[in-house]
């Protein structure tokens, strides 16, 4: 029997951080940002469909989507961003969900899915145990903006739009708190793959 273990948590929560140790331990990683960006690639499918609703204007020189540019129209409207996902999202999970049975064909015993908006898009039947990476909101919004270059309200907006992460928190099976340092929340890790017999 494989386990598969849904990490998420919040924008700029740090779950990249955690996707890296857990890479490091040799433990396969499905990163759903990573495979959203595949499946809008030139040509694709969902690529097709997105220039058809939101038009050649999101497109850069190149002919690639602008993401920055398709990001700021969904982030504030609610029906578009709606309709984004409704392309996106059943592309992400068909692709997510072959690379995991291709894992587990190769005998990989635990496989992790990492999928930030886990709950809102009621993915969790996907996995059988949940990690949440708690960062404070005003560390979260820090983060953010030193990352992306965002506003305060840019990145407000973008924090808002997800689940908060004190309900995620109320719905996970493990938590990692990752206000600390990098030592601690590796701790952390540790001792929840011990605990679920993944180490």
């Amino acid at each position: 029997m494989s386990l598969t273990i849904g990490l998420t948590g919040g924008i700029a929560s740090g779950k990249s951080t955690i996707t890296r140790m857990m890479r490091e331990l040799g433990i396969p990683v499905i990163d759903a940002d990573q495979v959203a960006r595949e499946v809008v690639e030139i040509g694709k499918e969902a690529y097709k469909n997105i220039i058809e609703v939101f038009g050649r204007e999101i497109l850069q020189e190149n002919g690639e989507i602008n993401r920055a540019k398709l990001g700021a129209i969904v982030f504030h409207d609610e029906e578009k961003r709606k309709k984004l996902n409704a392309i996106v999202h059943p592309a992400v999970r068909q692709h997510m969900l072959a690379k995991k049975e291709e894992y587990i064909h190769r005998g990989e015993k635990t496989i992790v899915l990492d999928i930030p908006l886990l709950f809102e898009s009621g993915l969790t039947h996907f996995v059988d145990k949940i990690i949440v990476v708690y960062v404070d909101e005003h560390i979260q919004l820090e983060r953010l903006m030193k990352r992306n270059g965002f506003s305060q309200d840019e990145a407000l907006a973008r924090i808002q739009a997800q689940m908060p992460l004190h309900e995620k928190v109320k719905k996970a099976d493990a938590v990692i708190d990752n206000n600390g340092t990098i030592e601690e929340t590796k701790q952390q890790l540790l001792q929840i793959l011990t605990k679920w017999d993944v180490l």
